[in-house]
């Protein structure tokens, strides 16, 4: 019996943002508002993005979402790393898509299909696309709201070896063209440090982006200089955009969890970044 495919039904709406269409389009347009729109000399290849509850990350990830109002990408890359399981491979959502309180976000089964196909190590399947995994989820509204109509291409990545990143990107790189493709790295940076400790640690990530040097970043994480939880999806999408003709990278903004709740003793990072 053939299984039945379905959209995912959102996991953390009600909590990480509103469950309400209206109030939740009403507080991304003012998040997005909020952001300078930046004259670029080439088209945006990725953005980097965090994935924390929009009270404590939205106006960050608003910095970068914020350059892509009326853009005409007709696909997105949304790569994240596994929160809630460990596995060896990079899992594309195997449903019909993603559902948000804006609507439905539809697969893209033709790049879906060919990337499968392509590389044993990216596969069709639930496996991290749990209700509870946030990483993927909570950058769809803002996309929904810039790009109106756009398919997915979800991938998490089950762990975060060189081995399997070089895997993603050469698979993204010959089967995706770049053309009307934007990749999103979802990720969080430092966790549970205090104000000054976090400051020191996320400013090596915020400069090895803003030097666009992948190796640089790869180091610092594995020397224990910087904490990402998505440094996997960051590094790939750096050398996804450089093969796609990005030549350097941008920190648009940084703040901590402490800058919002006033609790500096124990922090959460975030960043936003563009590749162009």
């Amino acid at each position: 019996m053939e299984q039945v495919r379905n959209y995912r039904k959102a996991g953390v709406a009600g909590s990480f943002y509103s469950r309400d269409k209206l109030i939740l389009e009403r507080e991304l347009s003012m998040l997005l508002e909020s952001a300078p729109v930046l004259e670029l000399p080439r088209p945006i290849r990725a953005i980097v993005a965090p994935h924390a509850g929009y009270l404590y990350s939205g106006g960050v990830a608003a910095r970068a979402y914020g350059q892509l109002l009326n853009s005409s990408y007709r696909r997105v890359i949304i790569l994240a790393a596994s929160h809630e399981e460990s596995f060896p491979f990079c899992s594309i959502y195997s449903g019909l898509g993603y559902n948000t309180p804006l609507g439905e976000v539809p697969i893209d089964e033709i790049f879906t299909e060919k990337l499968t196909n392509f590389s044993l190590q990216i596969q069709l399947s639930e496996t991290g696309h749990t209700q509870v995994e946030h990483a993927i989820e909570v950058q769809l509204p803002f996309l929904q709201l810039c790009l109106r109509k756009f398919s997915l291409i979800p991938i998490m990545m089950g762990e975060q070896s060189m081995n399997l990143i070089e895997a993603l990107v050469e698979a993204v790189v010959k089967i995706v063209p770049a053309e009307g493709t934007l990749i999103v790295a979802s990720t969080d940076l430092s966790h549970g440090h205090s104000d000054h400790k976090a400051r020191l640690l996320d400013q090596v990530a915020v400069e090895a982006i803003n030097q666009f040097d992948e190796k640089l970043l790869w180091r610092e994480i594995q020397e224990k200089q910087t904490e990402m939880c998505g440094y996997g999806p960051v590094i790939a999408s750096i050398k996804i955009a450089k093969k796609m003709g990005a030549r350097e990278a941008k920190v648009l903004m940084y703040r901590h969890s402490g800058d919002i709740s006033g609790n500096n003793d124990e922090v959460v990072g975030y960043l936003s970044a563009i590749m162009v």
